[in-house]
């Protein structure tokens, strides 16, 4: 409990005080570089908080001069904390639309570019798409959980179209991320928070250049067995196990 407390309370310091250096850089950095790398620190800040070991895999795969769409498994809440201490590009999340109405963090959120995402009604999702496809053109990977929100058991849940459409459209490779022990720290049912490893593994980018709205299927489906191929077993049979 006292672990829980006090990461808890560090989140909301870091938040308040990362937003407001956001508030005053915002005029100066319109495309959001340097809020993200607050971002970066913030996330960094938060494991460093409760002690969370990162292990890192397939960082050759990550192509710095290239724009992506980096897709990973969700399987908790430090999963956004992970991926912004060590995911060593300028990036825009993806994110639903919820996240950006939390005081202070969803106002910094939109000044660093990320992009809100309304699953709700169809024409703000595709709105949401849109900027993202923009950002793409503009040089800029993009990061998003296809799967849509946390899984309730540290398995995989059924992909979402969307991000696929996108990466088609878009012609830019999709890179699959496998996240894998973040689900122990603290799964979706709960805000008890607990210490622990989470694992990164980056996969070999897949090309979309020429592939069209049938390959789409097939296309989700590649990267869902990718992803799933570094997770032997469940998080929560692991849990069981130990």
């Amino acid at each position: 409990m006292l672990r829980t407390i006090f990461v808890w309370s560090c989140v909301v310091v870091f938040t308040v005080v990362l937003g407001i250096c956001a508030f005053l850089t915002f005029p100066f950095d319109r495309r959001g570089n340097v809020i993200h790398r607050y971002a970066r620190l913030w996330g960094w800040l938060i494991l460093k908080a409760n002690g969370v070991r990162v292990q890192v895999k397939g960082l050759e795969h990550v192509d710095q001069g290239q724009p992506a769409i980096y897709m990973c498994n969700h399987q908790g809440t430090f999963d956004i904390f992970v991926l912004l201490a060590h995911l060593p590009i300028q990036f825009r999340w993806v994110a639903k639309v919820g996240l950006f109405r939390i005081p202070v963090l969803g106002w910094a959120m939109s000044t660093a570019g990320y992009i809100s995402l309304d699953r709700s009604k169809r024409k703000r999702a595709y709105r949401g798409m849109e900027i993202a496809a923009r950002k793409i053109s503009e040089g800029t990977s993009v990061v998003m959980f296809p799967e849509g929100s946390r899984s309730y058991d540290g398995a995989p849940q059924p992909f979402m179209n969307g991000g696929f459409t996108l990466a088609i459209k878009a012609g830019v490779p999709i890179c699959p991320i496998t996240l894998d022990g973040s689900w122990a720290l603290m799964p979706r049912t709960t805000l008890k928070i607990k210490t622990g490893t989470v694992r990164i593994d980056i996969g070999q980018p897949i090309k979309t250049a020429g592939l069209t709205m049938q390959d789409r299927k097939r296309l989700m489906q590649e990267v869902e067995r990718k992803i799933r191929a570094n997770l032997p077993v469940t998080p929560r049979e692991r849990a069981d196990a130990a």
